[in-house]
């Protein structure tokens, strides 16, 4: 069911997940926890499979954790149009565009430790990173990254009616993703821009939980601005 269990640089890897570790540390293994529901319910709908089977919810843990490793690595870019109700003009976050992937399946993605509870499957997972991965990992650990944090919401029936349940957990995320990047403008922007671009990435997995009826994520991100559009430009 799940791919052979490989040593890990566990401490190592905590300390990166936690934003700890010294900006020259070399980083061979990254570590994060997923937790899948084993009977999901998305709204008022239940999972097209439920209750799942082992089988389906490990592999469902593997992309989800493969999706996590790829913004720790590689991160997004971006294109926020802030907004701005008295010019009329609505807020944009759009998406989140990978800058690079590591799919399910690879043999560098290797599972630690699995267990069971209330009705979830929780697992461990370990990625090895090569050579020029970890030149990635180096280059948002460099002193014109900031650091960032936010919790972001969903719908727990995700944001279109068919949403599946990595859409409802991604559309979090990504919110989670903007508010940061709000946060940080207000803090360190005099005057609001009309739109920045630039891209981030995750520190670590982030936490999922359920609150006031909606999906929460609570993540932090590294962040290099690329690109500010101030309205005087306009």
């Amino acid at each position: 069911m799940f791919p052979s269990l490989k040593p890990t640089f566990l401490l190592l890897a905590l300390a990166l997940s936690a934003g700890t570790l010294p900006l020259g540390a070399q980083v061979r293994t990254i570590r994060g926890e997923v937790w899948v529901e084993m009977e999901p319910i998305h709204g008022d709908r239940v999972d097209p499979e439920f209750p799942l089977s082992g089988e389906t919810a490990s592999r469902r843990a593997l992309q989800e954790a493969a999706l996590y490793f790829s913004a720790m690595i590689y991160g997004w870019s971006f294109r926020y149009e802030i907004g701005e109700r008295t010019r009329g003009i609505d807020e944009d976050f759009g998406e989140l565009l990978p800058l690079g992937e590591i799919r399910w399946g690879d043999p560098a993605l290797s599972v630690t430790d699995v267990r069971y509870g209330d009705s979830r499957l929780g697992v461990w997972a370990d990625y090895d990173l090569d050579e020029v991965q970890q030149r990635w990992l180096r280059t948002w650990r460099t002193g014109t990254i900031r650091g960032i944090r936010a919790t972001g919401f969903s719908p727990l029936s995700g944001p279109a009616p068919d949403s599946d349940w990595l859409a409802i957990r991604y559309a979090a995320l990504t919110d989670a993703a903007r508010a940061a990047l709000r946060d940080f403008l207000r803090a360190n922007e005099r005057n609001r821009p009309k739109e920045v671009s630039g891209m981030l990435c995750l520190v670590g997995f982030p936490r999922f939980y359920v609150s006031g009826g909606r999906l929460a994520a609570a993540a932090d991100f590294r962040l290099r601005i690329t690109e500010i559009v101030p309205f005087a430009a306009y």
